[in-house]
């Protein structure tokens, strides 16, 4: 269904996207609240939703089949992110505040207690500006080209050290017995 919506689409059919908005508007609404983490107001957030739309009718070519609602996550993240910036261009973000807790979800809840306190004190360890990095990506969400921007590092070089990061991570997890 969704793909017959996304290829009239394609060929500017004003009923497709009106559906594709009936479907979809809430689930954008709620990659932005969740992306945005309180930091938009109800107006900013309607605001966001209708200009990710806007982005869909006016790049409807690049969806591809069976990836519309990927798409609009993805562009609900971005406009979310941005909407926040150009609302306070001094935000800063708050490394500190960040807590794995938000992100990460494991069955068993002991387990899950236990692997989230291990994860904070581990993160805590991490040097700056490394931390900062693994923290923008999956806390805030930024993509690497955002983090390297942002902190006027080489894009490769961001690469490198989330990557290492992760790998310094996945070894005290597995030498503090977690399996991964």
């Amino acid at each position: 269904m969704r793909d017959r919506l996304v290829e009239k689409l394609k060929r500017h059919d004003e009923k497709a996207l009106e559906q594709i908005i009936d479907q979809e508007s809430r689930f954008v609404a709620s990659v932005i609240y969740n992306t945005a983490k309180g930091n938009l107001i109800k107006q900013d957030v309607e605001e966001v939703t209708a200009d990710v739309f806007v982005t869909l009718w006016n790049n409807a070519e690049k969806v591809q089949e069976g990836r519309l609602r990927g798409y609009l996550g993805s562009i609900a993240r971005t406009r979310a992110l941005n909407k926040i910036k150009s609302l306070n261009n001094n935000t800063v973000l708050n490394i500190d505040d960040y807590d794995p807790e938000d992100d990460f979800s494991i069955a068993d809840e002991t387990e899950k207690k236990d692997i989230h306190r291990e994860l904070r004190e581990i993160i805590a360890e991490i040097e700056m500006p490394d931390r900062a990095i693994l923290v923008r990506y999956y806390y805030y969400s930024q993509t690497l080209p955002q983090i390297a921007d942002e902190m006027q590092l080489n894009l490769e070089t961001v690469k490198s050290k989330l990557r290492r990061t992760r790998e310094k991570i996945k070894a005290k997890l597995i030498e503090r017995s977690y399996e991964i």
